[in-house]
Parts: C-alpha cells; sequence; structure tokens
C-alpha cells in the first residue's frame, strides 16, 4: 500500500456520503426535471419542434434511469455499473449533440442547455465513483468477503 492508497483510504467515507447524495440529486433530476426544462426552455432542451414522440421517450428513459440512480444511491459500490453506465452514455450522448448542435445552426442552444449538463454529470459521477470496490480486498481486520477466499 503507497501514499496514494492510504490517502484514498482515509478519503473514501467522504467521497462515497458525496457520491450519494449526487446520485440522489442527479437522479432527482432525470425522473423529474428534463419534462418541464423541455417545456420552459425548449432552445436548450428540445430537439424537436411541432408534434414529436421522441420527447415522451426520452423523459420515460431518464425518470427511470434517475429512479435507478436514486436507488443505487443506498449503495454506490453495489451499483457500480449503473454509475459508469451513466457517466460513458452522458459522455457519448452529450458527444453526439455536440457535434449536431454545430451542425444544424437552429440547435446551437443545447450548447448552453442539455449539451452541458451531460458533461457535468458525467464529470461529478465519474470524480466521485471509485474505479473499483474495495468489496473483493480485505477489509481491516484482513479477512475477505466469503465468495472471494481460495478454496
Amino acid at each position: 500500500m503507497d501514499a496514494t492508497d492510504v490517502m484514498d483510504a482515509l478519503h473514501e467515507p467522504a467521497r462515497l456520503r458525496t457520491l450519494r447524495i449526487a446520485l440522489v440529486v442527479i437522479g432527482a433530476i432525470a425522473t423529474f426535471a428534463v419534462y418541464p426544462l423541455m417545456v420552459l426552455w425548449p432552445a436548450g432542451w428540445t430537439w424537436h419542434t411541432g408534434h414529436s414522440d421522441y420527447p415522451l421517450m426520452i423523459v420515460g428513459i431518464y425518470a427511470t434511469l434517475g429512479v435507478f440512480l436514486m436507488r443505487a444511491a443506498r449503495d454506490p459500490l453495489a451499483h457500480l455499473s449503473l454509475i459508469w453506465f451513466t457517466v460513458w452514455s452522458s459522455v457519448v450522448h452529450g458527444a453526439i449533440m455536440t457535434a449536431q448542435s454545430f451542425a444544424t445552426p437552429g440547435h446551437r442552444g443545447h450548447l448552453l442547455g442539455d449539451v452541458p449538463a451531460l458533461f457535468i454529470i458525467a464529470a461529478v459521477l465519474a470524480a466521485l465513483t471509485p474505479r473499483r470496490s474495495s468489496r473483493g480486498s480485505p477489509d481491516s481486520t484482513g479477512s475477505r468477503p466469503m465468495e472471494q477466499r481460495p478454496t
């Protein structure tokens, strides 16, 4: 164990506490704020004008993701794959929307709306989420969870 590992171990409880808060906040925004933002600020949050089935699908997907992010806040280490999916899918979605915003002048408002929101979500979760679960590593007593013990 080097000095970086020791410092990470000292800061892990505070980092996990902050991650739990971020998961609840991001989950609540995804669940409850996407649709109002699309209605109140269409230039920054809605990609279609006139009637489209697209907005309801996006709202449904993000609301579902939001519920699961809030559930993951209870035990983030048990939900690392969901959290990292949220990070990487936000980066990919944001990158695609960035290119589309530059390609279509009428969509430049998204560069101030949903595009930076996705990158901020990805950055916050990536900064707070452990790169690996500490569950498979020995705890302070040196013991491993049952499934990790050699046979």
